[in-house]
């Protein structure tokens, strides 16, 4: 066992900032993101460079936002409607941390007025001891048809779903396929899960969802 690297020491971090105009507010921008320790200095820069770049990717986007949040405004004060403030929120969430491996998602939820706001999810996943960025396809032995295992396992265990509560589109099983995306998963103590984002095979109200494969039929399991 590599020891300087088997986990992450965590600290979650909160950044909040409300943008005005004419003394409206015009947007709330809210992310809550982490940073971690290792005792290996060169994993622990990498891992929190690409989480404060993305932090700043967002910053610079909820600025984009305000200048559309002021338009809406003013065309709501020149049509005589009510101007509903725009929120941005970022979060992170840590899925797996042991075993020298280190999984996160993060959810990027936007209002920017109608009936409901909308999320995205994204995740990285890195091997601990070299800050190894890992893609899917490393999880299985070379030459798996690992897309096709992932697929019918996640067809199989939606169709369970599907007859007991409905919550699916009803050409469901061609939407799994056709948006099964290799960047979309994470590793959870249970197996891989692989996600689908908001509309892509479900409507608003299910949400993301989400099939965890369990590591018995991959294969492969976490370990130093």
């Amino acid at each position: 066992m590599n020891n300087y690297c088997y986990k992450a020491e965590i600290s979650m971090h909160e950044y909040k900032k409300t943008f005005s105009y004419n003394n409206t507010e015009m947007l709330m921008l809210t992310i809550i993101y982490p940073q971690i320790s290792l005792n290996n200095s060169q994993s622990e820069y990498k891992i929190n460079s690409q989480i404060n770049m993305e932090v700043s990717n967002y910053k610079r986007y909820a600025k984009y936002l305000f200048k559309q949040a002021i338009k809406t405004y003013t065309r709501s004060l020149n049509n005589g409607y009510p101007f509903l403030g725009y929120e941005a929120y970022l979060e992170y969430f840590i899925t797996y941390n042991e075993n020298c491996f280190l999984n996160l998602y993060f959810d990027k939820y936007e209002f920017t007025g109608g009936a409901h706001g909308s999320t995205v999810r994204a995740s990285d996943t890195w091997e601990l001891c070299c800050a190894t960025h890992l893609p899917l396809s490393s999880f299985f032995k070379p030459g798996t048809d690992y897309k096709r295992l992932l697929i019918d396992e996640i067809l199989s265990q939606a169709e369970v779903i599907q007859g007991r509560q409905n919550i699916y589109f009803e050409d469901y099983k061609a939407l799994i396929i056709k948006n099964f995306d290799e960047d979309s998963f994470y590793l959870s103590r249970e197996g891989i899960t692989i996600y689908y984002q908001q509309y892509e095979i479900a409507p608003y109200s299910t949400g993301i969802v989400e099939f965890t494969i369990p590591y018995s039929k991959i294969g492969w399991r976490p370990n130093c």
